[in-house]
Formats: C-alpha cells, structure tokens, sequence
C-alpha cells in the first residue's frame, strides 16, 4: 500500500439507504462517531466534491472524499449497502461499496495516493468479490486489514 490508510473496525459498517444523499449523511455520521469529526463539516465538504462531479468510480464502489484539518493523516470509513444505489458512476452502475476518505489539508499528494491506493484495491477481481461476498462487517474488515498488511509488506 502506498499510503497508511487509517481503518478501525468499528469504521465498517453495513446499511440500507435509499439516496446518494443519504449515503453521504451516513459517511459523514460515520466519520463523526467513529473519529470524532464534526459531521456537519464533513457532509458539506463532502457535498461539496461530490457536486464537481460523482465519486462513483465503477465496479460498484464509490470513494467519496474530502479534506479536514481534523486527521492528520488520510483516514477511511467503509459502508457496504444491502442494496445498491444510483451515485453517477462512471459506469452508470448502481454503487454497493463505499469508501469514505478524509484526508489533511496539505495532505497533496497523498491524498491522491490513497484514492490510488483505494481504486487499485478494489480493481482487483479478486479483492473485490472477497470484499462483496463478506457476510458481516467483521469479516469485511479482515479481509481488508489483510489486504493492507500484505501490500504494506
């Protein structure tokens, strides 16, 4: 991995939303509960990005991010949909997976080193199925810790 991506386990959830909207309140909740950031701040920030244009990527996953001098470094929480929703992907797919990135301020280049490192995951075939086909959150954080403990390596 080309970054040290932040990820704890209760940074992983599962959820049925309707809306991109939605999807991005619940990032922002997720980001608030889990790393103490103010959500307001960060679904506007969020809103705010996604408005230049969607952050669905393709292959069902989506990356919204955004930047906050609340981390010092680029932290993620992840949301798996229990039914997919419409986010404008680049591939007019309906989005399944989603990675919430806020990254430092001057952060740079590294805050486009771990959207790069977040999109070359999830282009793995492999990475991919494991990450959809994981019954629980538990599991789906194993099986990225793994992932990023291998590429650290």
């Amino acid at each position: 991995m080309d970054v040290n991506l932040r990820l704890l386990p209760e940074a992983v959830a599962s959820a049925r939303l309707e809306t991109r909207q939605e999807v991005l309140s619940r990032i922002a909740e997720m980001f608030s509960d889990v790393h103490g950031l103010n959500r307001a701040d960060i679904l506007e920030r969020l809103e705010e990005r996604e408005a230049l244009g969607s952050t669905g990527f393709g292959r069902a996953v989506a990356i919204p991010h955004c930047r906050s001098s609340e981390v010092k470094r680029p932290t993620v929480v992840l949301l798996r949909l229990e039914q997919p929703v419409d986010f404008a992907a680049a591939d007019a797919m309906p989005v399944s997976l989603i990675f919430g990135l806020v990254s430092p301020e001057d952060a740079g280049a590294t805050h486009l080193h771990a959207l790069a490192t977040i999109s070359r995951l999830m282009r793995d075939d492999a990475i991919l199925d494991a990450v959809l086909e994981a019954p629980d959150a538990d599991a789906l954080y194993s099986v990225l810790t793994n992932q990023f403990l291998r590429d650290a390596a």
